[in-house]
């Protein structure tokens, strides 16, 4: 019979000592008993019968990698361990933007020391186009070259310098032909990647001639690099059939599978593609990893050998898309108290050479054109333009800052057009009883909450004392001016395409009572793991210690959503609850059989199952359950209910539900130099019952900080022949160190549950926080519009740099009324 040992609660990784006898608990006796006269093999005793500390989903707990993380022991791709005989692959990109590719000439490179391989597009077995939804991503160019830095070839050699070297022998010769980079020409003129959609609700153009006032504007909203830390990257291995093994830094394994499968021409079940963590992904990674995966895959079948690939910062930006830049215009018409009757908007994303996911980005800037205010009668617009450009993609927020960009510039305008404080304009119009279903036909159920949280941050900034003296300063400042502004955040959560609201998870119990889950969720440094081991933790009433996460795969869970839309902890969370309830439901069942209880009222807890008087240690019931035959597996679905939209009439309810923030932003500005700084910054935000405030509380001040930067110091720069020259962190500015503010007050909202049935009545926490960003850019135009008394807000398009504030500044000096708003209905009354 196999010795047993009851490992010591102190020191759980010490053994006991030679000849000692082993110290055992009554639970550590009683699964003894339980094992005797059993056979070697047939499992260990629980590592510790029994847990006290109570640490699941609910309560704030450290990132389950943070260790990892800051000592350097975290693995990413470059991390992995390659075979001796791997290959290293480097790239060949066009040098223009727009051409017919005439001649390449391949036969220097195939000749350079160390060259094993070189694949074009006539080497690809499958398919040439890997389009995520729509066609139109070549994965080499055949023809017609789109952007600068599309992939040509692609070279294989034994060292990553050999590789870089041979890719210079190459002859290209190129038709070059003039680039179309001007969105607002291409919409114009019909050369969109996906048709023009429009909402509508209501008679938009009565109301805006029925109206008061009307005003209109137009805006540019600048695009931003994902800037990831880790880079595009993957690692190839192929199997001993005709399949391979992806390790790749990828937010949507199963779509990488797909391609990779397609591209190889081989099956889906013999391709695995494996994701333990990213370093940073933020939509950069949702289609674009993709790409790299699949002409790496290519190397690895042809040459039997492993295959390394990952992009060095300059290509990595080149090559691959950003944020959309957007191009919007509003039409509004108002009263005299500034509320809105209704208008029109249009939004115009700036795709890139192909569909990629703008359809869905461009809808979602559409959704959130409203922001937290009911537009009225209103009809948005969304083009989606063609221009040369790397195919942009998702980015946190996916359209949805863009689209509300416009929306707060007109706020602000209206605001000074009827001589208000914008915040009491923005209180004017939020959503509110009678005016509670946005332009797309959802009603807004929690919207009394937007009203308490924009309230309860009022106070607790002192937001009006602090309107008062930043007036009084600008009036007896002739150069440095202040400004403040208080900005909401009403963000839907969802999948705008509903097959896409799906996850699943595997969950093992292992005879030692450990636990392991996995799910079809990326971990990108957010905590998604971690929320998700502590959902499994609160369900099995275990301490999360008890719980490992394993790293997603396709061969565990499959046909996978990717972790983007804020949904990875909702759709996740829910997939391994159900799975943990399956469990926990099929021990209940066993126990009351098994130790003639009483099923009803059972429950886990502290490591135990607590029957009426009866108190099983989970270890017990763990090996009770493996020697009665009972399952220790479980498969858990999650699908989100109510959401459907109809594009044929621009109606439906494409949210599960909204989440809700608000934040106060104070600046400094030098009207002389156009030099700001943040000085304070207060945030309430709504994540119902949040998982883990202390990854909820990181994941606001992250989310604030990344938005503050995309609307300040992010600026992506094309020379007029369709090249990206801010292709590096020289010329590229994130944010530092410096430049968050001496004052950084974030709090979450409490005693507010979802009112939709998430997990554990939670909110979505990913997104949502980006676009409290705002309310610094809104903050900049209050200091300029003080140079004006307060009478205009100036046209000040993203990101606000120094040269942009400054020419907005002068602007106003000379002219006092900018052409960023302009009246074009007088009072009718």
């Amino acid at each position: 019979m196999r010795t047993l040992t009851k490992l010591s609660r102190t020191a759980p990784d010490t053994a006991p000592a030679s000849g000692q006898p082993t110290q055992v608990d009554d639970a550590s006796a009683c699964a003894r008993q339980d094992q005797d006269g059993h056979n070697k093999g047939d499992g260990p005793l629980a590592r510790e019968a029994r847990e006290t500390r109570a640490n699941g989903a609910g309560t704030a707990q450290a990132h389950e990698s943070a260790i990892k993380h800051v000592t350097g022991r975290a693995a990413y791709i470059d991390d992995i361990p390659a075979p001796a005989d791997a290959l290293h692959v480097a790239l060949g990109f066009s040098p223009v933007a727009h051409g017919r590719l005439t001649r390449l000439d391949l036969e220097a490179v195939k000749r350079a020391p160390g060259v094993v391989d070189v694949v074009t597009v006539v080497d690809v077995p499958g398919h040439t186009d890997i389009g995520p939804v729509f066609p139109g991503d070549p994965l080499f160019v055949d023809d017609e070259i789109s952007y600068l830095g599309q992939t040509l070839f692609a070279v294989a050699a034994t060292s990553y310098k050999a590789a870089r070297l041979a890719v210079r022998e190459v002859v290209v010769e190129i038709d070059e032909q003039p680039a179309s980079l001007d969105p607002v020409a291409s919409a114009e003129h019909g050369d969109v990647v996906r048709p023009t959609h429009v909402q509508e609700r209501g008679d938009w153009q009565a109301a805006l001639a029925g109206a008061a006032f009307t005003l209109e504007g137009e805006q540019f909203v600048g695009g931003q690099e994902h800037f990831y830390l880790e880079g595009q990257a993957c690692l190839v291995t192929p199997t001993e059939d005709e399949g391979v093994v992806v390790y790749t830094s990828n937010q949507h394994p199963s779509e990488t599978q797909k391609l990779v499968a397609e591209v190889l021409d081989i099956p889906f079940h013999a391709v695995t593609v494996e994701t333990r963590r990213m370093g940073g992904g933020f939509g950069g990674k949702e289609t674009q990893a993709s790409p790299w995966a699949c002409i790496a895959a290519l190397v690895a079948r042809r040459t039997g050998r492993a295959a390394r690939l990952r992009l060095p910062r300059a290509e990595d930006m080149r090559a691959t898309g950003k944020r959309h830049p957007f191009h919007n215009r509003y039409r509004l018409g108002f009263d005299a108290r500034g509320v809105l009757a209704g208008g029109d908007i249009t939004v115009i994303g700036d795709c890139g050479y192909s569909p990629d996911l703008s359809e869905a980005v461009v809808d979602r800037a559409m959704f959130h054109a409203d922001n937290a205010y009911s537009l009225g009668e209103a009809r948005v617009t969304g083009h989606r333009a063609r221009t040369h450009t790397a195919s942009n993609t998702a980015f946190r927020g996916f359209g949805g800052p863009q689209g509300m960009m416009i929306i707060e510039q007109a706020m602000d305008d209206i605001a000074r057009h009827v001589g208000e404080d914008p915040l009491t304009v923005r209180k004017r119009n939020l959503y509110r009883a009678e005016r509670d279903v946005t332009h797309y036909g959802q009603t807004v159920d929690q919207h009394p909450l937007m009203s308490e949280l924009i309230e309860r941050l009022e106070t607790s900034s002192d937001y009006w004392q602090r309107r008062e003296a930043i007036t009084a300063f600008n009036a007896t400042s002739p150069i440095i001016k202040k400004g403040l502004a208080l900005t909401p955040v009403k963000f839907g959560i969802s999948f705008t395409a509903k097959h896409l609201n799906q996850a699943g998870a595997l969950l093992h119990v292992y005879t030692d009572g450990s636990v392991i889950i996995n799910h079809g969720g990326t971990e990108m440094g957010q905590g998604l793991h971690t929320k998700v081991c502590q959902v499994v933790a609160r369900e099995l009433g275990l301490d999360t210690r008890r719980v490992r996460i394993t790293a997603t795969r396709t061969d565990k869970v499959p046909n996978t959503s990717p972790t983007a839309a804020s949904s990875g902890a909702d759709l996740n969370g829910m997939a391994a609850r159900d799975a943990a309830g399956q469990l926990r439901e099929r021990l209940f069942d066993f126990a009351a059989e098994h130790y003639q209880i009483d099923r009803e009222g059972m429950r886990l807890e502290d490591g135990e199952l607590v029957a009426f008087n009866r108190r099983i240690p989970w270890g017990e019931l763990v090996q009770a359950a493996y020697l009665g035959r009972v399952s220790l597996s479980a498969k858990g679905f999650y699908s989100t209910p109510l959401i459907h939209y109809d594009r044929e009439t621009g109606k439906g309810r494409p949210f599960y539900y909204y989440a809700h923030g608000a934040a106060v932003s104070e600046v400094e500005v030098d009207t002389l130099s156009g030099e700001y700084r943040l000085t304070r910054v207060d945030i309430l935000h709504d994540v119902g019952d949040s998982l883990n405030p202390a990854i909820d509380i990181g994941q606001v001040e992250g989310g604030f900080i990344q938005g503050m930067g995309w609307l300040t110091s992010e600026e992506l720069k094309w020379n007029a022949k369709g090249r990206l020259i801010s292709d590096g962190p020289a010329t590229y500015k994130i944010p530092a160190f410096g430049d968050q503010p001496a004052v950084f007050n974030v709090e979450l909202l409490e005693g507010h549950p979802n009112s939709q049935a998430s997990i554990y009545r939670s909110k979505a926490v990913g997104e949502p926080p980006f676009m409290l960003g705002m309310s610094v850019w809104s903050a900049l135009r209050d200091a300029l519009a003080s140079l004006a008394d307060y009478r205009v807000c100036p046209r000040l398009d993203t990101p606000a740099t120094p040269e942009r504030v400054l020419m907005a500044a002068e602007a106003l000096r000379r002219d006092g009324a900018p052409a960023a708003a302009q009246e074009t209905q007088h009072d009718l009354a």
